[in-house]
């Protein structure tokens, strides 16, 4: 299957759900990544401020910004490019490109520092593959930090044995 297809096939897996069950469905998958060895030492996170059909994330970005964990959020530039900002809490962020909440604050650079990412995906491999909504932000900006453990996180219905990847294409380091 080409990623064109998989990812229709994929939008229509998650069309069978409510936006307030894959919530739910979004809690177990939370818990365990809160409680995960590279999140709970690590000192910096890129995560994402999730869409209504990914893995709801804006609980656990509240969590560990209140633990004082630098909690950075990609911030799309162009059609090409996004930039991190830091996450300072909910009044600083705003709609930005694909009507997507946005963190408007201070601008982060200093990607050494990052330990650890969260990273959605349309649907991820048993060998860690990820297939992204098309655009290749993640995988142009993850070519740039190959030290962060790179962890993909998606439903259970998004792990399939094997998703189309290229040379260009980031690993993830796993997949919760």
């Amino acid at each position: 299957m080409d990623k064109k297809v998989l990812r229709q096939y994929i939008r229509g897996l998650k069309s069978q759900f409510s936006d307030e069950q894959l919530k739910e469905m979004s809690e177990p998958i939370i818990s365990r990544l809160l409680s995960h060895p590279a999140i709970a030492g690590a000192d910096t996170i890129l995560m994402y401020y999730s869409l209504p059909d990914e893995v709801c994330t804006h609980t656990a970005i509240d969590t560990l910004a209140s633990k004082g964990k630098t909690v950075l959020l990609p911030v799309v530039t162009s059609d090409t490019d996004m930039e991190l900002r830091i996450y300072r809490g909910r009044k600083d962020l705003s709609e930005g490109f694909f009507n997507i909440l946005e963190p408007i604050g201070e601008l982060f650079t200093d990607y050494e520092q990052i330990d650890a990412a969260v990273i959605p995906g349309m649907s991820f491999d048993t060998r860690c593959h990820r297939l992204g909504r098309g655009k290749g932000y993640y995988d142009r900006f993850l070519a740039q930090c190959p030290h962060v453990y790179k962890i993909g996180v998606c439903f259970d219905f998004q792990k399939l044995p094997g998703v189309p990847a290229d040379e260009h294409d980031i690993k993830m380091n796993e997949v919760v």
